[in-house]
């Protein structure tokens, strides 16, 4: 391979994957709680893809304030519909967005929610372009910030906008998490090659709300048959996981929140899934390769 951390290892040259209680599939969802910075430091780097969609303007506060609604309006909208299904997501949390939402964290607590690093800001990437010092630094203030604010310590981490330098798996298996959900080359997970036990937990992006909706410009009615086509396919090939990852900005929106509820009322009412954490995910599956 062309990086250190896996070797190839195709799907069908592997032993059947089994979950617990026969469950024929694994099901997570991972929810975005992001600050968005009105104007980031220099030196910080963002996912180029997301400028000013409302034209050139410094300060861009119509930009800003849209992704602002997802933590003041939107995600009370998705927080009904988890509710519903009674699922419990993975919350991929900013340390920026802990300390200034004390009550999402709270929110996102009493439902047993998981945390998971993600970060900084929504505004500032882990890259090549910072130092190993500079990348250790932000993994471990994210981790430390977590832990305060949350009251535990994340096992897991999704680096804001997937970004990663080349050495950012070996920084998080340093830093004593268990896990990353950064690498969509699978549908099952898989130990990667570092001097600890360390998994690489999928997370698929064609159906990441964001990628989906808004960078590819699918069109929103679709979105439920989308989620649903994948998840049948991969119910029915067995011994998968399903990741749902969703942005209250843009999936808590007034117009968008029904598909929400169309794809998981569709997804929901197969027999044999497990509706798990990420954590729980990677400890069943490291249970198999003991």
């Amino acid at each position: 391979m062309d990086n250190p951390y896996y070797a190839f290892a195709p799907i069908d040259r592997r032993p059947p994957l089994a979950w617990p209680q026969g469950h024929r599939i694994a099901f997570w969802v991972m929810l975005a709680i992001e600050y968005w910075e009105l104007k980031a430091p220099p030196g910080s780097h963002k996912d180029p893809r997301f400028v000013g969609e409302y034209g050139s303007y410094d300060p861009d506060y119509r930009t800003w304030t849209q992704r602002e609604y997802g933590n003041r309006v939107g995600i009370f909208r998705v927080f009904e519909v988890l509710d519903r299904y009674g699922i419990r997501a993975t919350v991929a949390l900013n340390s920026a967005a802990a300390r200034r939402y004390p009550g999402l964290v709270e929110e996102c607590r009493q439902r047993g929610y998981e945390f998971i690093g993600h970060g900084s800001h929504a505004t500032r990437m882990l890259t090549s372009k910072m130092s190993e010092d500079e990348e250790r630094a932000a993994i471990r203030d994210a981790l430390d910030t977590l832990g305060r604010t949350t009251g535990k310590r994340p096992r897991g981490w999704h680096s804001q906008d997937f970004g990663e330098s080349d050495r950012t798996p070996r920084l998080l298996a340093e830093a004593g998490l268990d896990f990353v959900a950064d690498w969509p080359n699978d549908d099952q997970p898989y130990r990667m090659l570092l001097n600890r036990p360390f998994v690489s937990l999928p997370t698929q992006p064609e159906w990441d709300d964001v990628q989906l909706l808004w960078l590819r410009r699918a069109a929103m009615p679709r979105y439920p048959a989308i989620v649903g086509e994948a998840f049948d396919t991969l119910y029915d090939e067995g011994g998968r996981v399903f990741c749902l990852a969703l942005h209250p900005w843009l999936i808590g929106m007034a117009h968008r929140i029904r598909y929400l509820d169309e794809a998981l009322q569709r997804i929901t009412r197969k027999p044999g899934i497990w509706q798990a954490t990420a954590s729980e995910i990677v400890d069943a599956f490291n249970e198999t390769q003991a």
